[in-house]
């Protein structure tokens, strides 16, 4: 399956590296010169990503919440080409995932597109949808009424099922069912986000752990005529470390709010660890929150910055591959992690991501500089 590209820009030059830079990383490109062209391909078409030029901020703005607002493109990465005198705040601020500064130049447009392209395969396969029928059984918490079903379709978000007669009254279940081929049972808490025509439904999950998640990734991908292969992930040096998060140095950065894995190896410790992305700077790198929900997940952390420490080892290189895009709500939220109140590198990440990138980069300096003298 091909990915597809809207791109809205009257710009021949533009429009020239663009469509290099993208048919070298096959990515099929429609082009638009105007906003109203865009906005009706946008209700008729699927589109992963959306590049608009905003030559007229008005024009660039109106693309991107026509896109929001249809149902087949609401969740198409976003990329925005803005001029110095509008920057990048104003690029974040109209809802972009990607912001890249005019005039655009062939290489430096290949290594965003890097984390664009990879962001937008594991979008699409997020939200792909296989027509399955299984047999699903819930119940609500705390209670001992079963329902039985059927499902329509299998996502790794969730599904659609039918029941045979009335749906049950609490948004709040508990799932159970059995992939086709796999030797286990699926116990996943979800919640009702929708009801249908006879008697039909979507399920989101809630709670759903690494090992379920990556066993269901596994069976969708078996599904396909042709598995798509991930992207290879993009490297980046650490710069600065703390128990709860990290700064990355790369020209490919991912954007605001995309949950990540990250791995590294350094001396005999190997990590492997998800994150969130909390700090996003083009082209220069990414403040990245640790996800720690367990005390395992603390220890190897800290047991890492000891290794670190200890051998004089300041950057190493580190994998990133994008894990999909958090709704704007949970991305902006902290991580529920045991990490101390007073750790400065997360303070920054939560509260300075939006002032300019030399002010923060020279804050972080700063904190590097105070650790360092202790």
């Amino acid at each position: 399956m091909n990915l597809k590209c809207l791109l809205v820009c009257s710009d021949e030059k533009t429009v020239r590296i663009l469509r290099r830079v993208l048919s070298d990383l096959e990515i099929a490109v429609e082009h638009c010169d105007d906003a109203d062209t865009a906005i009706r391909r946008l209700t008729r078409q699927r589109f992963e990503s959306i590049i608009v030029d905003c030559a007229t901020p008005e024009e660039a703005s109106s693309v991107l919440r026509a896109a929001k607002a249809a149902p087949a493109n609401n969740r198409a990465i976003a990329i925005v080409l803005v001029d110095p005198g509008l920057g990048l705040k104003g690029g974040f601020e109209m809802g972009a995932h990607f912001v890249l500064h005019k005039p655009l130049s062939g290489e430096r447009a290949k290594a965003s597109f890097r984390a664009v392209r990879a962001l937008m395969k594991r979008e699409r396969r997020r939200q792909l949808r296989v027509p399955v029928q299984i047999s699903v059984e819930c119940r609500a918490f705390g209670s001992g009424v079963l329902f039985k079903a059927k499902t329509l379709d299998l996502c790794e978000g969730g599904m659609a099922i039918q029941f045979p007669g009335p749906l049950p009254k609490d948004n709040a279940l508990r799932f159970s069912l059995e992939l086709p081929g796999m030797d286990r049972r699926f116990d996943i808490e979800g919640e009702l986000a929708w009801e249908g025509h006879h008697a039909q439904a979507g399920v989101r999950f809630k709670s759903i752990s690494e090992e379920q998640l990556q066993t269901l990734r596994q069976w969708l991908n078996g599904q396909l005529p042709e598995p798509e292969q991930d992207d290879p992930p993009v490297t980046c040096v650490l710069t600065d470390m703390s128990l709860g998060g990290c700064y990355l140095k790369t020209v490919s950065p991912f954007p605001q709010g995309t949950r990540i894995i990250l791995s590294m190896k350094s001396a005999n410790v190997a990590l492997r660890a998800g994150g969130i992305v909390r700090v996003a700077h083009p082209e220069f790198g990414m403040g990245v929150e640790f996800l720690q929900t367990t005390s395992r997940q603390h220890d190897k952390v800290h047991e890492l910055i000891e290794t670190l420490r200890a051998n004089g080892e300041k950057s190493p290189e580190l994998l990133v591959e994008p894990d999909g895009l958090e709704a704007s709500a949970a991305a902006d939220a902290p991580t529920d992690s045991p990490i101390a109140p007073e750790d400065a590198l997360l303070d920054l990440f939560r509260h300075k991501s939006q002032i300019p990138v030399d002010a923060f980069l020279a804050q972080m300096r700063e904190q590097r500089h105070a650790l360092e003298s202790r």
